[in-house]
């Protein structure tokens, strides 16, 4: 590990001004950077402690929630307001990682986290071009059991290692972020970036941004929601592939839905043809597996992970039958 400055930031104009300097980053729980640090994949000079900063409530003004970015994964999970309107959210949440991390993980770190690709996370492995740019993706010709199978690029096959992101791609959140001269917000949709030939940059905040919020629409799942996990191993593994579905149901007709995918592309992989499809059809498991070829249609597999396609495509419908029967994870 190389070494660095440490600064507390006490207000956000304090935090977003300090990391304009060339390498700092900003530290919430640590839980990936840190890491990546150990690893020498990071080398920030100065890490902005953001901690300390007041954004640790969960509010609700009307029929909207916000999540401030320092609220720990825990804390959120198991918040009522969360488990009552948003229970996607929180089984996505309490799938990941272990208790110990998630009381340490924040929000806006686990907006995010970095891929889990072992190309990158390994520098033995000097072609990564999501750590190195133009050094070439080792992960295309290598072992890609683990890999994108929607949405890579000839640059990167790496996948986002987010449970919470799949959850909140699905409910259509919204993040608000601050930089040096204005507050802006991000569509969910938009935040995550594909590789296409800038592999290097995971999402569409700017350098000197922080993220404050993330802000949830009205709720419409809280009845009909499930979020699936498929892993090597039942606890401390990253998925293969995930499904978040929520759906909003009426005399068995579905009103609208949410569907995403995790573990199959660089990005929580939105599908919003699938959605559509749903919308006014009759909950069946025709309609569900139609749902699911519309939601991997495009699908690119490599030597190793060909069997993703028809796992995600399975998870789909499983994940979307035991929404429409209310169960809970």
């Amino acid at each position: 590990m190389n070494p660095f400055n440490y600064q507390r930031a006490t207000a956000p104009e304090e935090a977003v001004h300090a990391v304009s300097a060339h390498g700092a980053k900003f530290l919430g729980g640590g839980t990936n950077l840190v890491d990546l640090m150990r690893y020498n994949v990071e080398h920030p000079t100065t890490l902005i402690d953001v901690t300390h900063l007041n954004f640790t409530q969960i509010t609700t003004a009307g029929n909207i929630t916000t999540i401030g970015a320092g609220v720990r994964n825990s804390d959120l999970a198991n918040h009522e307001t969360i488990r009552t309107n948003y229970p996607l959210l929180s089984q996505a949440l309490l799938s990941g990682a272990s208790s110990q991390l998630r009381n340490m993980a924040t929000t806006g770190g686990n907006l995010l986290q970095r891929t889990r690709c072992y190309y990158f996370m390994d520098t033995a492995f000097p072609a990564c071009n999501k750590r190195t740019p133009g050094s070439g993706c080792a992960a295309i010709k290598g072992f890609n059991r683990i890999h994108a199978i929607l949405g890579a690029s000839d640059q990167c096959i790496a996948t986002n290692p987010s449970d919470m992101n799949v959850a909140l791609a699905a409910l259509n959140a919204t993040i608000h972020v601050q930089g040096p001269k204005v507050k802006r917000t991000i569509a969910f949709a938009d935040f995550h970036r594909l590789p296409g030939t800038t592999p290097q940059l995971d999402t569409n905040l700017q350098p000197d941004e922080l993220i404050t919020a993330v802000e949830l629409p009205a709720p419409k799942f809280a009845k009909h929601s499930y979020y699936l996990k498929v892993r090597d191993r039942q606890s401390y593994a990253f998925a293969l592939v995930s499904v978040a579905a929520g759906l909003e149901i009426s005399s068995k007709t579905i009103q609208s839905a949410g569907l995403a995918l995790g573990g199959v592309a660089p990005k929580p992989w939105h599908s919003p043809e699938a959605e559509k499809f749903l919308v006014g059809t009759v909950v069946s498991p025709d309609a569900f597996r139609k749902a699911a070829d519309l939601a991997l249609a495009g699908a690119k597999p490599y030597e190793h992970n060909a069997f993703k396609v028809e796992l995600a495509k399975q998870s789909i419908v499983r994940a979307l039958t035991l929404a429409a029967q209310g169960v809970q994870a």
